[in-house]
């Protein structure tokens, strides 16, 4: 190799070392091996030679050639492993610091409310039932005595399903749990003692109400079942849920499609922080007629009671929380309070 390659190897060399990252080596790279590098302007050169002179230069400048990439290559590797080397260093883990903890899980306040409400029924026979949330409007609607057009269906406007079902009834988020009792009752026979808690759906957003909420309807229908076994029976469960006899019951006239009578169920604390005020807990009544006879029975033989609370209303009371969203906004430190 002449003194001249020699010398543009060692240019090279030194070019690449002083490069300091990846951008400045191909800079440098250019320097000599590129379109108008040094190496490419001998090759050009080349063509004023004879044929004998030609193969003995070309030799050696690729000779050169050869010894500047490997010189690149190895300054590519050198980079790399420094950049490897520093990303590693700063991921290091500091052994000697105290470790993090795993934070337990706990159950939602709101799905405590469904398991106590479960346990207070289950202890007094009644079943549980589950279904599905997307119903069709028969059964979420006009099996409830709430036919078509009707006006008491607005009060529950809600979010329907750009779909139908197999008989072409139209397909909708539930608007509460009612339709297994529906269901329930036309798959079972009298007595028939049930509960149906789960999510429901409304266009309904504010600090007490919520587009998805969670609600258990209870039914009881058998030969002689009166509204006093209402009163009864739903007072107990108050009592129970929670702990306390000191508290008043009151059962407010109103109206349900499905129910007749029909009350709303207001409750109120005579000691602790809400005492003295009446609060809405519930709605409830003797069932209709016309629902019973959905059921498939007989309404002159078969008579009973039905109920639906709000499980995020019974869970606000019972924990003294004054804003449903609380429950939804997944904030831990709200939710860390209720854990057991």
């Amino acid at each position: 190799m002449s003194d001249t390659l020699q010398q543009l190897v060692s240019q090279a060399s030194a070019a690449f070392e002083a490069a300091a990252d990846a951008a400045s080596l191909e800079n440098a790279k250019a320097k000599y091996l590129g379109k108008q590098g040094a190496l490419t302007e001998l090759m050009k050169g080349l063509s004023k030679l004879d044929v004998e002179q030609k193969k003995a230069e070309g030799a050696r400048i690729n000779a050169a050639k050869q010894s500047i990439e490997a010189l690149l290559n190895a300054r590519r590797q050198a980079l790399a492993d420094a950049a490897l080397a520093k990303e590693l260093a700063q991921q290091t883990v500091d052994v000697t610091l105290p470790g993090r903890g795993v934070g337990a899980a706990a159950v939602h306040p709101v799905i405590r409310t469904w398991q106590r409400v479960e346990a207070i029924f289950g202890s007094i026979g009644f079943d549980v039932a589950d279904g599905p949330e997307i119903e069709n409007d028969w059964t979420n609607f006009t099996a409830l005595n709430n036919p078509l057009n009707h006006p008491a269906r607005s009060m529950q406007d809600t979010f329907y399903v750009d779909m139908k079902d197999d008989d072409g009834l139209p397909l909708l988020l539930r608007t509460h749990t009612s339709p297994m009792q529906v269901r329930y009752a036309r798959m079972h026979k009298p007595p028939i003692k049930v509960i149906a808690p789960g999510r429901t759906y409304r266009v309904d957003s504010d600090a007490t109400h919520s587009p998805m909420f969670h609600q258990v309807e209870g039914l009881w229908i058998d030969e002689n079942i009166s509204f006093a076994d209402l009163k009864g029976v739903y007072t107990d469960f108050m009592r129970c849920f929670f702990e306390t006899d000191d508290l008043k019951i009151r059962f407010r006239p109103s109206f349900f499609p499905f129910t007749e009578p029909s009350a709303e169920i207001d409750m109120m604390f005579t000691s602790g922080p809400n005492k003295g005020r009446w609060l809405e807990i519930s709605g409830a009544g003797q069932v209709h007629p016309d629902v019973v006879r959905n059921f498939g029975l007989d309404p002159d033989r078969y008579i009973g009671f039905a109920f639906g609370s709000g499980l995020e209303r019974l869970t606000m009371l019972r924990y003294g929380v004054h804003d449903l969203r609380q429950f939804f906004e997944g904030d831990l430190r709200f939710l860390a309070q209720f854990a057991e």
